[in-house]
Parts: structure tokens; C-alpha cells; sequence
């Protein structure tokens, strides 16, 4: 069975059971603090299992685009090396949001199994949780006693904490799960040794295919348990390893999920998948992380030199370290599997297929750029090596070559064998470790456990339509971030826009009895909107008066609607494949990235301006339709970003419905005159393929004048005394400097 059917089959088979099937949701992550990528099925949902938002429908299925490079789960340096890891994979799940139980997942998975997929049922075996003395918790005996219903006793595990019982994380809702192995060796292997003992022990043909998860408590601060007031389903298969079994093969990375990948970079170096190990695990490493690139950028992470975007940075350098060194390739050749990728996924993830070539442009430019710190690392390490007393690198030097040169340990490591030297790995790893604990003690955040006030309150924002509104409080916590504690406070009515589409959070303050507490940020948290407080009010109980900084909403408004007008100017300057990458928007200025491959001239930014002034003094009305189908909006031609996550309702923003027509949630001008004026400051390139346009609209021009008033003022007063000419002259010659950078 073709892996297009295999997924289909699962699709079909939940759907029969009553199971809504649901889009992936993006693999980069924006609304949740403690994630950098999607790493499972269950995250799209984590709102959902913490009671923060009610389920829309009890039952779902769907398969995710995963991405584990990072944190708890990283098994980047296992991938290519065996046969069956991945740094990005697709998980096939179906979910129960207080529907059904442990019951009825375990009759549908076996019923899957082996009725529809027809695996042999000699060859399967099951885990489950033996219990935990530390948390208090017995065998889950009724998942075993279900089990019994299907499977021989003698084929059932138990397993411990370790392999048995999922977290979310250090908090949040956790339970005891039941995996499912499956036996791929061959029959005179398994007449030898039966394949009971080899369940969670690494071997390459032994290897769990699905767990299903029994959400059930809740993980609190202070490391106790609790239970829930309802109970979930969970489940994740691996798509890869699941047709590694369907297809009878050995390795994942036989399959057709990854053979036309492997067999164009095979023809491509002129060498065989299967002759040599070193050459099979270059291969192996360039078509997964092939996969995880693309994906990547398609979802809206650029490889940058921090956060997520270092992450796929790294895994790039690491498959063009590996075609470099055992595939002899000295020049880009992962750009050429993007159409490959794009057209084996169109059906299910369009979304390289709609952004091929900007893909392929992004990966190129990161190619070109580290061969290029290739070279200069060799050059580097030749010049270690020509001084070195000895015959080991030190570990401060092989840190030197990472750090500074990206140069990877194990390129360090194998060139120095090459040439009978060795590197210091504990030194190496000290320097590690030190830079680890660096970064770790400056983003240290230690949040406390929800604390609830006015428990079961629904939760509403109100600021589309109000900048002041009474609230209370439904919960807060406290948050340890280095040497300061802050307040998270959840209201259940605000009207205060939380960070997001590139705007900023909103400000001002809350009161109640003669008091005022300021509200210093908002931000989301998955669904959940979050407003941080310095100080904790004494009456947490008492109903607030809701009260938004009015001009640093208005000024953030006119510069969101200006982006929108940006855009829609862009592409009809510069053409239709001007596609928002990121942006920013604040009370100060704005700032816009787009797809484009060359500098935006003179003449096209003075075009730009020009389109966008014509468009404010038009005095456009917004059009804005809240809450309708997603399809409907893109079937009037509204604009929609990749790598968003969009519900099935949506809010889409209109300034004209010939110019421009937005997905959106941020908040806008009631019309285009109110923004006043607009001027580019600035134009750069922000990476590969992507150009950035710096912009500010009339208020900040008109704060520049006032500010020139006030020099003036500043110069006649100076000017009384001859003496102080010189002086203030300088003084305007240096705010006139500071001034025209600002445009």
C-alpha cells in the first residue's frame, strides 16, 4: 500500500467513527511560550486539555506536521544514524475531548490495526503503566483489562513512569499511556529470540508504531498530581514508521515517503544507496532534513541566528556538512529536492507547492553562504593545526569553530583524524555547557500554578469595539522571570488586544476601590489572552474598571492599516509574489517583510508611497466582517499568510475590495483618513529572497516637527549668549543628524 493510501485509510477510518478530521496545524509555533515547533499532534489542542477553550467538536482526527530537534524531545543527532528517527515526521492522531475513553481507543486501534491495515497480530505487543510509587499511582489495570479483550496476556508489557506515562511538560495535564509495538524482523530472527524482550530497547526492527494517551490528571507547580474533571483521548502514530510496517521494509527511510528523495541525491552524487554506511547515512540525513527545511520556511520560519530560526539553520548546515563530506557536493544541492518535496506533498500540505520557488531561493542563499563558512572554517582549522603543540585540538579551539564559524564538532572531529589528531570532547563539552547555562539563566521563567477566582467565567474580548470595560479577574499566577515577579491576570471580559499578526500588545490599567494597577503588556498563550501586572491587586475578587492606552492604540491602528495598504501596494508594484514574511507593528512605527528578490529601487519605494498616500486621502471606510467561514473569505479573494493558524471562522479586514482584503485580528482605523500620511524610512534585506520596508505614518512626522519647534526655541534662547553659538549650533546639527535617519 502506497503511503498516500495509508493515510487516506487512517483519515477514513476515524472519520467513520464519528471524528471531525482537522488541518495540520502549522510546524512553527507562535502562540505558546514553551514551544518553539509543533513536536506533537496534541499541541493544536493543548487549550482544549488545560479548559481554557471548549472543544468544537468531541471527536478529531487529523495528521500533523512534526518537528523534534529541540528540548525534551531531540533526536536530531540519532537521525541518518538509524533507520526510524526523524527530525520532522507526520503523526497521525484521533482525539476525545470528554467523549470516549480507554475503551473504545483501544477496540478502534486494534480494529485499525489489523481489520483495515491487516497487519499480522503475531507480530504486535502492547505497553502499559505499571504504576509509580512517587506520584502515588497503581497499574492501569483497566487499560489492561481491555487489552485482554484482543490481545494474548503474554503479548501485554508493563512499563514504567519513564516509557509509560506522558507529560505535557513540568505542568498541565499528563496520564498514563499504552503503546503499540510491532516485530519487523524476519522469521528466522524471531524463531531464535521472540521479540517480547526487545519492546523499548532500541532495536531498529522492534519499534512502537502508536501510543495512545489517557489524559486523566493534571501535572501542578509543585510537582503533585490532580485529577481532571474530565478525561481525554490522545493518539500519535508515526506516519513513517507505520508504512516501514505496511511495506514490509527494514527502514523508514526505504519507503516511498523518503526512497525519491534518496534515489535524486544517490543519482545526483553518482553513488548507490545500500554500498556504503557512510555514504547510506549522508543520504539518509539530507532527505529528512530536506523535509524539515522546506516545511519550515513554508510555515513561516526563516534560518536565522537565534531561536527557532537557528534551529533550522543548524539542521541545513548539518545536511550540506554531510553532502559536502560523502558526497563530495561543493555546491547547493538541497535546493533542488524543493520540487521534488512540494509535488509528493501537494495533496496533503500545499503549501511548498505554493511557495516552491521562494523555498528553493531561501535554501540556496543558506547553502552558498556556509560552504562558504566551510571553507573558512578548514582554513581556520589548518591554521589550529599548523600551531598546534600536541596532537588534540583543545576544547576552547573546537568551541571557537562552532561558535564563531558554525563549524560543526564531528566535521572538527573527523578532520583531525584525517589527519591523526584528536579533539578535547570533555573540554568541549564544558565550553558547551557553560554557554547552556548562560543562556539558561537569562531567559529563566518560573510560573506558578493557576489560581482560580472567579472559576467557570467565559472569557471575552471586547476590543474591537471598546477601550474600557468592567472585568473580573477569573485567574492569575505568579511568574519568577530573573530577579522580578510579575503578575499573569485572566479577565473575563477585556479590552485589551494581546500581541499578535506583529502588533504589539496593548497597555494601560486596571482600577477598583481608588486604585490603579498597570497593566504593562498582553500577550496570548495559545487561546488564552494574558495581562501582565507588576503589582497584584489587593481585591482580587472586586469587578475593574478595563481601561486601554487610547493613543497607543490609535497609533498602533493607523500603522496596522498602513501595513495592510503596504501589501496591496507591493503587489501591484512589484508583482504578485510579494508575500508578508513577518512584521511589526507598534505605536512608533511599522515594519513589513516580504518575499522579493532584489532591492526595491528609488523609484518603486517613491511609487509605493505615492499608492499608499492616494489610498489614505481617499478616506477608505474599513469593512470588516467578523466571524464568517473561512472559505467564504477566501472565496472573495481575501489575503491569508502561510504558516497562520486560522479556525474555521475567521475575521477579514477591507479597505477597498479591489485593493485590499485581509485576514486579520489585529485592530484598524474606522477609515483611511485617520492615519494622515505615510513614509518609507528604510528598505534592507532581511534574508535570502526576503526584503524588509521601514514606514511611519503622520503622528510620527508630525512628532518631528514638533520636535524641530522645539530645537528652534531651544537655538533663540541659546543665542542670547554669543558665546553659546558654537555650542548650539552643534546641538542642531546633531538632532538634524538624528532626524534624517529617521526619515
Amino acid at each position: 500500500m502506497k503511503s498516500a493510501e495509508i493515510r487516506k485509510k487512517f483519515l477514513e477510518f476515524f472519520e467513520s467513527k464519528q471524528h471531525k478530521i482537522v488541518p495540520s496545524a502549522p510546524m512553527v509555533v507562535k502562540d505558546d511560550p514553551t514551544l518553539m515547533f509543533t513536536n506533537a499532534g496534541m499541541n493544536q489542542f493543548k487549550d482544549i486539555f488545560l479548559g481554557n477553550k471548549e472543544a468544537k467538536a468531541p471527536r478529531v482526527a487529523d495528521t500533523q506536521k512534526c518537528l523534534r530537534v529541540s528540548g525534551k524531545h531531540n533526536d536530531l543527532e540519532e537521525v541518518g544514524m538509524d533507520t526510524y528517527h526523524h527530525t520532522m515526521f507526520e503523526m497521525l492522531g484521533n482525539w476525545s475531548f470528554g467523549d470516549y475513553f480507554k475503551k473504545e481507543a483501544i477496540a478502534w486501534a486494534w480494529e485499525l490495526l489489523t481489520d483495515v491495515y491487516q497487519l499480522p497480530k503475531d507480530r504486535l505487543y502492547v505497553t502499559v503503566f505499571e504504576g509509580d510509587a512517587g506520584d502515588g499511582l497503581e497499574a492501569d489495570k483497566e487499560a489492561l483489562d481491555f487489552w485482554k479483550e484482543w490481545i494474548d496476556e503474554d503479548r501485554i508489557i508493563l512499563a514504567s513512569k519513564k516509557d509509560n506515562f506522558w507529560e505535557m511538560g513540568d505542568q498541565g495535564p499528563c496520564g498514563p499511556c499504552s503503546e503499540i509495538h510491532i516485530d519487523l524482523r524476519s522469521e528466522e530472527e524471531i524463531a531464535k529470540e521472540g521479540g517480547k524482550g526487545l519492546v523499548n530497547e532500541d532495536h531498529p526492527q522492534v519499534v512502537e508504531i502508536w501510543n495512545l494517551v489517557f489524559i486523566q490528571f493534571n501535572r501542578k507547580a509543585d510537582g503533585s498530581l490532580e485529577s481532571l474533571p474530565a478525561t481525554h483521548i490522545d493518539t500519535g502514530m508515526g506516519f513513517e514508521r507505520l508504512c516501514m510496517a505496511m511495506q514490509g521494509k527494514q527502514s523508514n527511510y526505504d519507503t516511498d515517503v523518503f526512497q525519491p528523495l534518496i534515489t535524486s541525491i544517490a543519482e545526483k552524487a553518482g553513488v548507490k544507496y545500500g554500498d556504503d554506511e557512510k555514504v547510506d547515512i549522508a543520504l539518509r540525513v539530507i532527505a529528512d532534513h530536506s523535509r524539515a527545511i522546506s516545511f519550515a520556511i513554508a510555515d513561516g520560519q526563516l534560518p536565522s541566528n537565534n531561536g527557532a530560526g537557528y534551529v533550522i539553520r543548524r539542521i541545513l548546515r548539518r545536511a550540506v556538512r554531510y553532502g559536502y563530506t560523502f558526497l563530495k557536493f561543493e555546491k547547493p544541492f538541497i535546493k533542488d529536492l524543493v520540487a521534488l518535496l512540494a509535488e509528493q506533498f501537494a495533496e496533503v500540505f500545499p503549501e511548498a507547492k505554493a511557495q516552491q520557488d521562494f523555498i528553493t531561493k531561501v535554501v540556496e542563499e543558506e547553502e552558498n553562504a556556509f560552504l562558504k563558512t566551510l571553507t573558512t572554517g578548514i582554513a581556520r582549522l589548518e591554521a589550529i593545526q599548523k600551531d598546534l603543540k600536541g596532537d588534540t585540538i583543545s576544547g576552547k579551539q573546537v568551541f571557537e569553530l562552532y561558535d564563531t564559524f558554525g563549524f560543526p564538532v564531528d566535521l572538527t572531529a573527523l578532520i583531525a583524524r584525517e589527519n591523526g589528531l584528536s579533539i578535547d570532547e570533555k573540554g568541549f563539552e564544558q565550553e558547551m555547557s557553560a554557554q547552556k547555562e548562560r543562556s539558561r539563566a537569562a531567559q529563566t521563567s518560573e510560573a506558578g500554578d493557576w489560581i482560580s477566582v472567579h472559576g467557570g467565567e467565559e472569557v471575552t474580548f471586547v476590543g474591537y469595539d471598546e477601550l474600557e470595560s468592567s472585568a473580573q479577574i477569573v485567574k492569575y499566577r505568579e511568574v519568577k522571570e530573573k530577579k522580578k515577579t510579575v503578575y499573569q491576570v485572566v479577565l473575563n471580559r477585556t479590552p485589551f488586544y494581546p500581541e499578535g499578526g506583529g502588533q504589539v500588545g496593548d497597555t494601560g490599567y486596571l482600577e477598583a476601590n481608588g486604585e490603579k494597577y498597570s497593566v504593562v503588556d498582553t500577550k496570548k498563550e495559545n487561546d488564552l489572552i494574558i495581562h501582565f501586572l507588576a503589582k497584584l491587586p489587593a481585591d482580587l475578587e472586586a469587578t475593574f474598571k478595563a481601561v486601554v492606552s487610547g493613543k497607543k492604540r490609535q497609533l498602533s491602528a493607523n500603522n496596522h492599516t498602513a501595513t495592510h495598504l503596504l501589501q496591496a501596494a507591493l503587489r501591484e508594484v512589484l508583482g504578485d509574489h510579494c508575500a508578508q514574511k513577518g512584521s511589526l507593528v507598534n505605536d512608533k512605527l511599522l515594519r513589513f517583510d516580504f518575499s522579493h528578490f532584489s532591492k526595491v529601487t528609488e523609484e518603486e519605494i517613491a511609487q509605493l508611497e505615492k499608492l499608499v498616500n492616494e489610498k489614505i486621502r481617499q478616506n477608505i471606510p474599513l469593512e470588516e466582517r467578523r466571524s464568517i467561514p473561512i472559505k467564504e473569505a477566501m472565496d472573495a479573494g481575501a489575503t491569508a499568510l502561510f504558516g497562520e493558524k486560522y479556525g474555521e471562522n475567521v475575521r477579514m479586514i477591507t479597505f477597498d475590495p479591489n485593493y485590499s482584503r485581509e485576514l486579520c485580528g489585529g485592530t484598524h482605523v474606522k477609515a483611511t483618513g485617520e492615519i494622515g500620511l505615510f513614509k518609507i524610512t528604510s528598505e534592507s534585506s532581511v534574508a535570502a529572497g526576503v526584503r524588509r520596508i521601514e514606514a511611519v505614518t503622520a503622528d510620527v512626522a508630525e512628532a518631528m516637527v514638533t520636535k524641530n519647534e522645539e530645537l528652534i526655541a531651544q537655538l533663540n534662547e541659546l543665542l542670547k549668549n554669543p558665546k553659546d553659538i558654537a555650542k548650539a549650533v552643534g546641538q542642531l546639527l546633531e538632532e538634524r543628524n538624528k532626524l534624517t535617519k529617521q526619515g
